[in-house]
């Protein structure tokens, strides 16, 4: 039987969001991202240059991006309606979210 000094805690495996449904998305590296899911970039991690550079290839916030297929560690991504072929290290610099 607990005391006045007893803590109870509860812990629930699912995130929820203030409605208290589960959220129906999530932040992770475009690297992780499944194949011919559409997903919109968040952000872009890594130093200037290697920003410069994905926002160049059309890496930007706000972005819808797809992977059309990986192969031998290259990822091929659908970037506003042009396909791109980006190493899986770089794609794990591309932080996504689902749409």
């Amino acid at each position: 039987m607990p005391t006045e000094n007893t803590v109870t805690l509860k812990y629930d495996s699912k995130p929820q969001s203030d409605s208290g449904k589960t959220p129906s998305f999530c932040n992770l590296p475009l690297s992780m991202a499944r194949q011919g899911v559409e997903v919109t970039v968040e952000a872009v991690n890594g130093r200037d240059d290697t920003r410069s550079f994905l926002a160049n290839l059309g890496f930007t916030e706000g972005t819808r991006v797809s992977i059309v297929s990986e192969l031998g560690g290259n990822v091929i991504v659908c970037v506003k309606d042009t396909r791109v072929a980006i190493s899986r290290s770089m794609a794990s610099r591309i932080i996504t979210r689902n749409i």
